[in-house]
């Protein structure tokens, strides 16, 4: 045990105090190597950025940390490829003696203290938002399902024992569409990092020189996404915040409700169109509940009552056992053969809270 206190410490002074070597990627007055921290097809670009302007002049000077317990890691897969040294999660401090920084992009594990404090200049981190707004594990998510329309993404310092907490050295702006889906969000935000997050490795040490401490009274919370939050809650609901947030799950998780007491998948939502309106309005009387549905020739569609007497379009759908259909299919299959009951699609219990 004494002989490697020794030894690292002796790692530490070396790198402290010895000229950086002449590799690894060209900043202002220096070129540094760097220890990459991914998992995912959002922590890719940066990788793959961080390779191209990486000056390699031996095995290691980019390294990748990233996990083995999921076999379809494109991290990994991109590392082997290109021969970049891998390292398997979890990872010794005396392997990240060997770099100067540690960047991490998306990585979904907490980064115990010794690590951080092994590289010479901390960890900085790639986060899909405009910190402090949206800390957490689903930021992109979070942020159509509330409406926001605009989000960005945030280099940062990496800090011990907490998530998303540390100085920011850069942030830039991207806008939300009104009707983008959480994958071309998810790809955009993942080109603007690994851009930003080179630009701020490039003109180090200038751009550590200003590092802005996050506001805590705009902090707002982006969770992992549970099941709960797939559950359409047509009782307090409106159609855009239901739209909101099929936008936001789609690609990852399905929007769902009940019919018949069967798990129904909704896999085309929209907002309703202008012709749309004149045909619930004729059609719903003002007692009739949310959730309540008819199918429109006209549109091809179902019309789906929210809460607030707003409505919904629903062109495709998913009833559990069987495989998609057409809101016309649907009709045929399933509405007629209510013989003029009430069609009504209901909540889980769980949703009913939300």
């Amino acid at each position: 045990m004494m002989f490697l206190e020794i030894l690292n410490n002796f790692y530490k002074y070396k790198r402290k105090f010895l000229s950086f070597r002449n590799y690894g990627i060209k900043t202002n007055n220096a070129e540094i190597k760097l220890l990459f921290f991914g998992t995912d097809n959002f922590s890719l670009p940066t990788l793959k950025i961080l390779h191209k302007n990486c000056n390699c002049r031996g095995h290691g000077d980019l390294g990748v940390v990233t996990s083995f317990k999921n076999p379809a890691n494109c991290v990994r897969e991109y590392a082997q490829q290109h021969n970049l040294l891998l390292y398997k999660w979890p990872v010794s401090p005396s392997d990240c003696m060997l770099y100067d920084i540690g960047i991490v992009v998306s990585f979904g594990h907490l980064i115990p203290t010794s690590v951080i404090q092994a590289f010479p200049l901390g960890m900085i981190n790639v986060h899909a938002s405009l910190l402090p707004r949206w800390r957490g594990a689903a930021p992109i998510i979070h942020a159509i399902m509330n409406g926001d329309t605009e989000t960005g993404v945030s280099i940062m310092r990496i800090e011990p024992k907490r998530f998303d907490v540390g100085g920011v050295f850069a942030q830039c702006c991207v806008p939300i569409k009104p009707h983008v889906l959480m994958p071309e969000l998810h790809t955009q935000l993942a080109e603007e990092g690994a851009k930003l997050l080179m630009k701020v490795i490039k003109t180090y040490p200038q751009s550590f020189e200003k590092v802005e401490v996050q506001n805590e009274d705009k902090v707002t919370y982006a969770p992992k996404i549970t099941e709960r939050l797939t559950e359409a809650n047509w009782l307090t609901m409106s159609s855009l915040q239901l739209y909101n947030r099929y936008r936001a799950l789609y690609g990852y998780k399905m929007l769902n409700t009940k019919f018949l007491g069967k798990n129904l998948n909704l896999i085309d939502v929209r907002l309703p169109s202008s012709n749309s309106t004149d045909v619930i309005s004729n059609n719903f009387p003002d007692y009739e509940q949310p959730g309540s549905f008819v199918f429109s020739k006209e549109l091809k569609c179902l019309l789906v009552l929210c809460a607030q007497r707003t409505h919904i379009e629903v062109h495709q759908l998913r009833l559990e056992g069987k495989k998609t259909m057409t809101a016309a299919d649907f009709n045929n299959g399933f509405i007629k053969k209510l013989n003029g009951e009430k069609s009504t699609f209901t909540c889980n219990k769980s949703s009913v809270l939300i």
